[in-house]
């Protein structure tokens, strides 16, 4: 495809590194189950399009994702791709499950606002961070990568804004404790580009460098692209995204799509920024995943490549 033309910007970096999270995070909002091999051949085919950063699922106590009860089952069908293969857990059970597997990259998942600390983990936000330490440390002296994931970084559906500083404090917590990366979440889509530079500007004034930090646009407002360019000019060069924009979160009923993959690479390529993602076989694989959910996919790339006169 001779499409976008590629027009280079300034002050932008030259490589992205994608942080694809719709096996994990669009699948998890399902309302039915996606079959273990589904899912294993959804992963397969994103690593086939050149993502190397794959969120593979998480280690919940079923009850509370469902959709996600698999996986035991699941991780060692994809363990051997030549790919990393973040899992999510959110206490010690979920860690020695997934250590048992070979699991080498790990995320906890943090909120920035009480009332979902409340809703998502039934604990305070001082609590969270406290169930999360000894995590971090035993995955730490495994020598697991951990991420860090913070919700509600922008806006929370109960409480309204979020205070930078709030922010900041729990993010500066998560990588005390020795995260290597945070994920920024706008769990509601809320944020917009100028709220996005202010945050980031902050947590570098807090110590915490730009190039640990991701960053997890919902597309709730239509604001997703935009915001991720301002943390592009920012500096920033890990973007969650989710390929087909599948997914939301199961806690934040306010909370749609997340940023399609498909929509970002098609930004990047016309900005001229590596990821190494092959976008038409990116979007095959979106098409098909789409299929096997019954229905089409919210990506306007998805849609725009995949229609057939």
């Amino acid at each position: 495809m001779t499409l976008p033309m590629t027009v280079p910007a300034p002050d932008l970096p030259a490589r992205v590194r994608i942080h694809e999270v719709g096996p994990r995070d669009g699948l998890q909002n399902e309302k039915a189950t996606v079959p273990t091999e589904t899912k294993a051949e959804f992963i397969r085919r994103l690593a086939d399009a050149g993502l190397t950063t794959i969120e593979a699922t998480s280690f919940v106590h079923p009850k509370w994702v469902p959709q996600l009860a698999d996986a035991e089952d699941l991780f060692p069908r994809v363990s051997e791709l030549p790919v990393a293969l973040p899992v999510l857990v959110p206490n010690k059970r979920g860690l020695d499950r997934a250590l048992a597997l070979g699991a080498s990259r790990i995320a906890v998942f943090a909120s920035a606002t009480e009332s979902f600390a409340k809703a998502n983990l039934n604990r305070t936000v001082d609590e969270a961070l406290a169930m999360f330490e000894p995590v971090v440390q035993r995955a730490m002296d495994e020598g697991a990568h951990v991420r860090g994931y913070l919700s509600m970084c922008f806006g929370d559906p109960w409480e309204g804004p979020v205070p930078v500083p709030q922010v900041v404090r729990v993010c500066r917590a998560l990588l005390d404790m020795g995260c290597d990366e945070l994920s920024l979440g706008d769990t509601i889509g809320v944020a917009t580009p100028g709220h996005v530079r202010a945050l980031l500007s902050a947590l570098n004034e807090a110590g915490v460098p730009t190039h640990t930090l991701g960053v997890h646009f919902h597309d709730t407002y239509g604001q997703a692209l935009a915001n991720t360019l301002a943390a592009l000019q920012h500096g920033v060069t890990t973007v969650d995204a989710s390929a087909g924009g599948l997914g939301g979160c199961p806690f934040a009923k306010s909370a749609t799509g997340n940023l399609a993959t498909e929509d970002l690479v098609w930004m990047l390529r016309g900005l001229g920024i590596d990821t190494g993602v092959d976008l038409d076989r990116l979007v095959a694989t979106s098409a098909w995943m789409a299929d096997q959910l019954g229905r089409p996919s919210p990506s306007r790339t998805v849609r725009a490549l995949s229609h057939k006169e």
